[in-house]
């Protein structure tokens, strides 16, 4: 008994000051009001992702990320009490499309991130750590990547991949880690000579040790910000991709393409121009909420995890 009382007594003291600092960066987050509104957006989107069987319950069980379609006229239908949202162009209705549409922002958003940031601190933190001719085929390697124009390069990969929202995801990661891998090795060159890594280099620990116990959680936090930042961009590069029809297949839910199916339809004949403005302008404030929330929520994010901003 004595022995788990002292075991408690020395993980209170060493999670402690961790535990402070914490409540006092959330605490920084509240009196953020815009830091809230991005939380709140992003809770509303999770809330719709989970609950999306019960809102827009599938008609095809299965495969629930195809739209339902109410007849082939190329003309969009007004929103009605069957179609909340009205339909696109080819009758797709809408309301199920942007409701569906939140998982698939969701899937591309951490799947692509979650990769990105795989590849891109393994690799940086290879080059940072051990420098040399490792560093320098690695650099080069991001420079070249860096040195194209993002979207171009993604739609390149998409045409030669094929058209699909796993090779979007692909391409998006290709293009993506290179930013990563650069930001890493950057953060590690300032800190693999600090006095406790040399320390820990003088009594044996492994490079891997180093690197993972003692160098990267004190660099991550730049990474982290930038990923939740990149979320929203993924997304965002990702809907253009489908716009452009490299993305999902014809019927699938997906913002991106909600809005092609809408392109020509932006301007609506002649003495009606708004006559179809909820084909384009619903999944448009969709895309721009979700956007959004992620870029107010990662300035939350550097307030919790940037060091410095912690110091200030």
């Amino acid at each position: 008994m004595l022995k788990l009382l002292e075991k408690r007594e020395r993980l209170k003291k060493r999670f402690e000051p961790r535990i402070k600092e914490l409540k006092f960066s959330f605490s920084r987050v509240k009196k953020s009001p815009l830091s809230m509104v991005g939380l709140c957006i992003i809770l509303f989107f999770i809330v719709i992702a989970l609950l999306a069987p019960i809102i827009a319950p599938p008609k095809y069980p299965y495969n629930p990320y195809r739209i339902p379609r109410h007849g082939y006229s190329t003309t969009p239908a007004p929103p009605s009490w069957e179609h909340p949202f009205g339909t696109t162009e080819g009758q797709y209705d809408i309301f199920y499309g942007v409701i569906w549409g939140t998982r698939t922002a969701f899937r591309i958003g951490f799947m692509v991130v979650g990769s990105i940031l795989i590849i891109g601190i393994l690799l940086g933190s290879i080059a940072g750590y051990y420098g040399g001719i490792v560093d320098e085929i690695i650099m080069r390697v991001v420079d070249t990547f860096m040195s194209l124009p993002t979207l171009i390069l993604a739609m390149a990969l998409v045409t030669a991949l094929g058209r699909s929202l796993e090779n979007v995801m692909i391409a998006l990661i290709i293009v993506g880690w290179p930013a990563y891998a650069r930001l890493v090795r950057g953060e590690i060159l300032s800190i693999r000579e600090e006095t406790y890594v040399e320390a820990a280099r003088a009594i044996g620990v492994s490079d891997s040790g180093i690197i993972f116990k003692h160098i990267l959680p004190n660099a991550i936090y730049p990474v982290l910000i930038m990923g939740s930042l990149d979320i929203g961009a993924m997304v965002l590069t990702a809907a253009a991709l489908s716009f452009l029809g490299l993305g999902a297949p014809v019927g699938y839910a997906d913002w991106g393409q909600m809005i092609s199916f809408a392109r020509n339809w932006i301007v609506g004949p002649p003495g009606n121009p708004l006559a179809y403005w909820h084909t384009v302008t619903i999944p448009g404030v969709f895309i721009l909420l979700f956007v959004l929330g992620w870029n107010l929520l990662g300035d939350a994010f550097r307030d919790i995890l940037d060091p410095k901003m912690r110091r200030k």
